[in-house]
């Protein structure tokens, strides 16, 4: 019988071996994960082929994005369109791509941050995601910012909010966005181990604490699907991230699993970055295990950046 995790209601089976990756191509390690409206899967990667799309059973049918990114692609968003927003904190922009891998659209000066922690868009952005209602584009400008940044579906740069802090509205490295069919806003501030809340306009409603390292985020249906780094100290310290968690919309915690140190296998992480859920419930998360981890051993290797849990219903 296969292994379960997780919490009644919200339980998973790993899925060996998914997915296929073809001969010649290595991931080197995956920041991101996204589902389109077909259960397509498209892993962000930092290999020499940035985005790679598969079906739902791990079968490899294309690639692109090849010239358009640098080694430090970072966060991977699909929008209602099936249209794709990469953020990039290697090269301070964020990139929307369509479904057939061609680019549409680019935010950024290119190689030209904006002075550290000046509040301008944008330094070492890491996410963005989409607001329903009237397609406005929000950016997590998290490395070298503090702030959350809008902008209008047509390129136009609309307001900010945040700057360095821990209080409410403020931000020690804001990480991922996600917004709901309501208008609200939420923000993984993964150093201060919490998200928090907004309404569309930046105004803040709420925290959820005490989530360590938050660094994957996705909204599907009426629950937010987080995903926690390792430790601050390293991978040698237990029961300190590496987790998949699931919080219904008041932040009410219903399902968690991951092992108390790092690992490769079944119900086990090293690095958790991104996570999506296909129209089954699927889960998928992709980890910087190579950053974290790989690049570390002697002598270093890839490893494991991509997995899939079945959801048992």
């Amino acid at each position: 019988m296969a292994d379960v995790f997780g919490y009644e209601g919200f339980q998973y089976e790993y899925v060996p071996g998914w997915p296929t990756i073809p001969d010649g191509y290595t991931l080197v390690e995956c920041p991101g994960v996204a589902v389109d409206s077909q259960d397509n899967v498209y892993l962000l990667t930092r290999g020499d082929h940035p985005l790679m799309q598969f079906d739902k059973d791990g079968n490899f049918i294309k690639s692109f994005g090849e010239g358009y990114f640098s080694n430090r692609t970072h966060g991977l968003y699909i929008a209602h369109d099936d249209t794709l927003l990469v953020a990039d904190d290697g090269i301070h922009t964020v990139q929307q791509f369509n479904a057939a891998g061609e680019q549409l659209f680019e935010l950024g000066n290119r190689n030209n941050p904006s002075p550290k922690w000046g509040g301008e868009p944008f330094n070492r952005p890491t996410s963005a995601a989409i607001r329903p209602s009237n397609g406005d584009w929000y950016v997590s400008d998290g490395y070298g910012n503090a702030r959350i940044h809008v902008y209008s579906s047509a390129g136009d740069y609309k307001f900010s909010w945040g700057s360095p802090g821990i209080d409410a509205g403020e931000f020690m490295r804001p990480h991922n966005v996600a917004i709901d069919s309501e208008d609200r806003v939420y923000v993984v501030d993964r150093e201060a181990h919490r998200i928090q809340v907004f309404d569309a306009e930046g105004r803040f409603i709420t925290m959820w604490n005490n989530i360590h390292r938050p660094d994957a985020m996705v909204l599907w249906q009426d629950h937010i699907y987080v995903g926690e780094l390792n430790g601050i100290g390293g991978f040698d310290s237990p029961n300190m991230g590496h987790r998949v968690e699931v919080f219904d919309l008041t932040g009410k915690l219903v399902s968690r699993f991951g092992a108390a140190v790092e690992g490769e296998g079944p119900g086990e992480f090293v690095a958790p970055h991104g996570i999506a859920v296909d129209s089954e419930g699927s889960l998928y998360v992709a980890e910087v295990s190579y950053t974290i981890m790989g690049r570390q051993l002697d002598p270093p290797r890839e490893m494991r950046s991509i997995s899939k849990y079945k959801r048992r219903w």
